[in-house]
């Protein structure tokens, strides 16, 4: 049976062609993914918020195949209304569907929390109004962010087409030495190539979008797997 460990259930957006492809990578043995979608191709705040309301009957849809936690894996569309914002979409679902759920933005925020990051540079894709609600997300969260940078792509497809070198030269173009971590943003961002050698090459934790998600979905299913090519999040922690 597949799933035998834990079966996850994976919320992404219609245009996300990496996050799946990243989790499914390194998937501990018996855990097993199952994947819904919700309509979205442009990373705006119309369509986030449009997305955000389909999020229940994509996961009735899930619970179908028994899965045991439900992961939204879209990092915008789980900040997009501010501070709460996501523990209030995670409640909605849990209410509908009666499985534990747990949002990308929740797991980055708990994955810097336990890394004890509190100076932060953010690397994204996103544009500058996307980027300035990230920013007050992760303020309102108590994380002082000393810089966040974004490539200025709306098209969710176009994001998909970056190579993984293009995170780790934003990553290391913006770094300073105050920076206590760095965190990488959005699900349809290459990054699982870069982490290990990012923070090899800079001396801080690398938090992204995709590893704090499986980290935190994994943990919740009592799955305590070390995998190093992941970081220090998934090796210490």
């Amino acid at each position: 049976m597949y799933g035998w460990r834990g079966r996850l259930g994976l919320i992404v957006p219609s245009s996300n062609t990496t996050m799946e492809m990243e989790l499914h990578t390194f998937l501990p043995e018996g855990v097993s993914l199952h994947t819904a979608r919700v309509p979205l191709r442009n990373v705006n705040e119309d369509e986030l918020v449009k997305m955000n309301a389909l999020a229940v009957e994509a996961a009735k849809l899930l619970k179908d195949a028994g899965v045991e936690e439900i992961l939204y894996g879209c990092t915008s569309g789980s900040f997009i209304g501010g501070k709460d914002y996501e523990k209030e979409l995670e409640a909605k679902i849990e209410s509908e569907v009666n499985v534990p759920v747990v949002s990308t933005s929740t797991a980055v925020v708990e994955a810097l929390k336990i890394l004890d990051a509190q100076s932060i540079l953010v690397v994204t894709p996103y544009t500058d109004e996307i980027n300035q609600r990230e920013r007050e997300f992760l303020e309102a969260n108590e994380f002082e962010v000393l810089d966040i940078r974004g490539l200025g792509i709306e098209d969710n497809t176009q994001i998909g087409k970056l190579e993984p070198y293009e995170a780790y030269r934003l990553a290391k173009a913006s770094f300073i030495d105050e920076a206590d971590a760095i965190f990488i943003s959005c699900t349809n961002l290459r990054t699982f190539e870069i982490i290990e050698a990012l923070e090899e090459d800079l001396g801080v934790p690398v938090v992204t979008s995709n590893q704090a998600s499986l980290w935190l979905a994994l943990r919740e299913m009592d799955v305590m797997e070390k995998i190093p090519e992941l970081g220090r999040l998934f090796t210490e922690f």
